[in-house]
């Protein structure tokens, strides 16, 4: 979770010609499944995919998403940011939020499939990952399901057969029942 200070700077008012200062507001924030998939279900279009070529209203849009804060924030809020809170949100959505690290390999081709909150559900589903995970950082939910994927391809690998051993296999299976049956065939 991310919590920033918004301290709007003071405001004139032009009716009762005096200079107003706005109370600074706390905002928590959490780039979470649950956000993409609240911002995805009012915009629909995949967050994950269009983050470079957000409008300022969808940018702003995706922070009120974010908000986990207690009680109704204002929406001046969100346009009285700072320049340093909006780079703190930046960073705070970049971090990998893990220690763990993939060897990429060049010659595995990447998926191909746009990546929606209800695809990364189906994958929590699938993985038998808990539905508490989708408050967790979507980095780290992401990092989870590539371990999860890559655990599930080692073991299947490790059980899987050569042809020449799965033919063999069967050569002794077919001559076992022939065997058995007293059959030729």
């Amino acid at each position: 979770m991310l919590e920033i200070c918004v301290d709007p700077p003071e405001a004139f008012n032009e009716r009762t010609q005096e200079f107003v200062k706005i109370q600074p507001v706390t905002l928590q924030l959490e780039h979470s499944l649950i956000s993409i998939s609240k911002w995805e279900s009012k915009w629909h279009k995949p967050f994950l995919q269009h983050t470079n070529d957000l409008s300022q209203e969808e940018i702003i849009d995706y922070i009120k998403c974010m908000t986990i804060s207690p009680g109704k924030v204002d929406d001046k809020v969100y346009y009285m940011m700072s320049q340093q809170n909006v780079n703190d949100i930046v960073d705070y959505i970049q971090n990998p939020m893990t220690a763990t690290w993939f060897k990429e390999e060049p010659n595995k081709s990447k998926s191909k499939d746009i990546i929606t909150s209800e695809l990364i559900y189906y994958w929590m589903v699938a993985l038998q990952i808990p539905f508490e995970c989708q408050k967790w950082h979507i980095n780290r939910l992401l990092t989870l399901v590539r371990v999860c994927n890559a655990k599930n391809e080692e073991s299947t690998s490790k059980n899987k057969m050569s042809k020449r051993e799965l033919m063999s296999r069967n050569a002794a299976l077919n001559a076992q029942r022939r065997a058995k049956l007293n059959s030729k065939g």
